[in-house]
């Protein structure tokens, strides 16, 4: 279980005046959940992401783990108490293969045949990308689902995602989907996706919804996309939150 008790962050800019990000955030995330933070953009969705895995050090408050404060804990250490964070930019690492990343995620000492399941699982084909580099010979949508193939392989009891779909295409993105539904039917642990688009909000089992760095809405998906989807259809939501995939899933 996560749990955020009154977590603010505020930046300083050129001026020195104050700008607080996160304004007094309190949730609580149960177990082996599927969970959806939307909003507008620069409503504090990714910021309270990096908070979580420790990238970003609140102002004030307190992140609780499974029981453990985690508050002041590093990304290392929160990684080895179980969360996982996959960026909205996955990283790449020339001279390193796929299959190391896969088995350096997974903290053991995997088969190759193990590796190229992981793989398989995010639609990937084993064999023509296990002896890969991950470097700029991959397009945004391979490495979105190797990064999520990482994710898978370590196991963790919560993993973090961070607008998966940024900088993909319409294609990628479809299969995306499909990842994240078979995701949802083998998971084992708690999944928090930060994302404005429709289909990932139909898969969550809970929606919550940041405005001006506060939770202006909690709720199953059935009470809020209701809500969300009759705003898109007025034109407010969906030019909010700067939607780019088309008109089908504004």
């Amino acid at each position: 279980m996560l749990e955020l008790k009154n977590i603010v962050f505020e930046v300083t800019d050129d001026d020195g005046n104050i700008k607080r990000i996160i304004d007094n955030i309190s949730l609580t995330l149960g177990d082996d959940k599927y969970f959806v933070i939307t909003g507008p953009n620069g409503s504090g969705k990714s910021t309270l992401a990096r908070i979580i895995m420790g990238i970003e050090q609140p102002t004030s408050g307190q992140i609780i783990f499974d029981g453990i404060d985690i508050t002041n804990k590093t990304i290392t250490e929160r990684a080895n108490l179980g969360i996982s964070f996959a960026l909205q930019q996955p990283v790449r690492f020339k001279g390193i293969k796929v299959s190391d990343i896969i088995k350096l995620s997974s903290g053991r000492d995997l088969t190759t045949i193990e590796a190229c399941d992981y793989l398989s699982a995010v639609g990937l084909c084993a064999r023509d990308y296990i002896d890969r580099e991950v470097n700029s010979s991959l397009s945004g949508g391979e490495l979105k689902r190797i990064e999520i193939a990482s994710v898978l392989a370590r196991g963790t009891k919560l993993s973090l995602f961070d607008e998966p779909e940024a900088g993909i295409d319409l294609w990628s993105f479809q299969n995306l989907i499909k990842v994240f539904e078979n995701i949802k039917e083998q998971m084992h642990g708690t999944v928090l996706i930060i994302s404005h688009q429709e289909r990932i909000l139909n898969i969550a089992d809970e929606i919550i919804i940041l405005d001006g760095g506060k939770v202006s809405k909690r709720g199953k998906r059935e009470e809020l996309l209701v809500d969300i989807l009759g705003a898109s259809l007025e034109g407010g939501l969906c030019s909010r939150m700067n939607m780019t995939m088309g008109k089908e899933d504004c």
